[in-house]
């Protein structure tokens, strides 16, 4: 007897050593510790710490338009993407009650029930042709089984991989909700985008009808001039022209005004149609001042690189868990019910009353490639992210650091770009006044009204550009979404 049990002991012994040292073979992996340092400011020559952020103001604060903040509120609501990333947060919040789910109990109720004729000239059917339940009486032919039972099933976590999973299940739903966050920011920054790229349009459509008015008032003057022989056929059809290539350019215009709207639409979640705006005194809406904070403020404010960090949490657990697999697993396994031949004994207990329960414990020996490459493949995923982490704080902040010198660089072309068509204007009446009295060439008249219209047009697109860098500053600093 005791040789049966140190044989037993022994037999013990050899099976945990051998889990010891497959367990002791997992490889080893390459570290890297993600680098969130950044800069002191987005200048190198300066050194501020005014925190005062542009990106903590609620959107329907920072843009004062109320047709534009109607738009916004619409998109919000109808947009298909961003719906489409709501169910996909709901995808992951239900991942995570089913990886909660995974390291409690699993209890099943059961209820069945069966018959089963054994041929008389069978084992099973001699023996029970020769077995009795009581004197005189035998089993029941052919034989019925009714059963009640609940069974009980658990995965003991030693390891912590069933919580880590459900903790990287976490981070990855926290991450969608960021990305959503994210998602927000440009939706809300593509409708201003095109809000004002409509705006711009109907002043240039505008201009471009009225500089048509002047061209049209020069022509009936070359006209006259020509039937009075101070100028030639030339002038007059250059002039023609001149009127005709306008009034086409009007038509390329008006297409970009109803795409422009459709862009709108579309963003919206709604089909086609008139988007309310009131583009009168675009050229002198006022710009407001944005205040870009500290760089620090970068990890908080943009939902980008909050959804990076999350993710790169959840790979960090991800290769817990597939280190998990190389350890042993402990599962415990039980059962109690009720059990008869007969139904109506079903409930006489306690001869009817059955259970059972056992426990095992799985360690992997034979083909852990498969383990092995899980592992190592949740380590290049870890790494992976670090570097996504690492690259989207480094994007971000040269995103701002781009706008500051764009909106600087815009202010400074807007003011040149004023006095362009100031003076070219002033040009335009010298040149008429001239040519009305032969003192200056109609090519002349021509080519000034020309630069003109395009001084203008350029204006209103330098007034765009410097309206759209300020919306980008907010976006790039993490406003909108909050």
């Amino acid at each position: 007897m005791k040789t049966m049990l140190n044989k037993k002991y022994i037999t013990y012994i050899s099976i945990c050593c051998i889990a010891f040292m497959y367990t002791a073979c997992i490889p080893t992996l390459q570290k890297k510790k993600e680098n969130t340092a950044v800069p002191g400011s987005y200048k190198a020559s300066e050194d501020t710490k005014d925190s005062t952020n542009t990106a903590d103001i609620k959107w329907k604060d920072f843009f004062k338009d109320p047709n534009l903040v109607s738009l916004i509120d619409t998109a919000l609501k109808n947009n298909q993407e961003l719906n489409i990333i709501m169910q996909e947060i709901n995808i992951a919040q239900n991942e995570v009650r089913s990886r909660k789910g995974k390291y409690l109990p699993f209890v099943n109720l059961f209820g069945g029930a069966s018959v089963d004729k054994q041929g008389k000239y069978t084992r099973l059917g001699a023996v029970d042709d020769k077995l009795n339940f009581k004197p005189g009486q035998s089993n029941p032919d052919p034989l019925t089984d009714f059963l009640l039972s609940a069974n009980v099933s658990w995965q003991i976590d030693i390891w912590k991989q069933l919580r880590n999973s459900k903790k990287a299940a976490v981070y990855k739903y926290l991450s969608t909700i960021e990305g959503k966050n994210f998602m927000v920011t440009n939706l809300i920054a593509e409708i201003v985008y095109s809000y004002y790229d409509l705006l711009a349009l109907d002043n240039q459509l505008e201009i471009l009808k009225a500089n048509i008015e002047i061209q049209q008032n020069a022509l009936k003057i070359v006209t006259l001039q020509k039937a009075a022989g101070a100028v030639t056929e030339l002038a007059v059809r250059r002039f023609q022209a001149e009127v005709n290539k306008n009034q086409s350019r009007q038509y390329y215009i008006e297409q970009e005004i109803i795409e422009a709207q459709n862009r709108i639409n579309f963003l919206a979640g709604r089909f086609p149609q008139v988007a309310e705006r009131n583009s009168t005194g675009f050229i002198k809406m006022a710009l407001d001042s944005t205040f870009v904070g500290i760089p620090s403020q970068l990890l908080e404010n943009r939902p980008d690189i909050k959804q990076a960090e999350l993710e790169l949490s959840a790979t960090k657990l991800d290769v817990k868990v597939a280190k998990a697999n190389f350890y042993p697993t402990l599962n415990i396994m039980g059962g109690i019910g009720l059990e008869s031949f007969d139904p109506k004994d079903i409930v006489v207990t306690p001869e009817s009353v059955f259970f059972n329960l056992a426990g095992g414990l799985m360690q992997p020996l034979v083909n852990r490639n498969a383990i092995k490459a899980e592992y190592l493949s949740a380590n290049s995923r870890q790494i992976k992210a670090v570097y996504n982490y690492e690259r989207t704080i480094l994007k971000a902040f040269t995103e701002v650091s781009n706008q500051l010198s764009n909106i600087s660089n815009l202010s400074n072309s807007y003011d040149m770009k004023m006095q362009q068509v100031d003076a070219l204007n002033q040009s335009v009446s010298i040149a008429i006044t001239l040519f009305k009295s032969a003192r200056a060439d109609y090519m002349e008249v021509l080519l000034t009204q020309r630069d003109a219209l395009e001084s203008k047009m350029e204006l209103i697109e330098t007034k765009q550009k410097q309206m759209n860098a300020i919306v980008k500053m907010y976006q790039v600093l993490g406003g909108g979404w909050k």
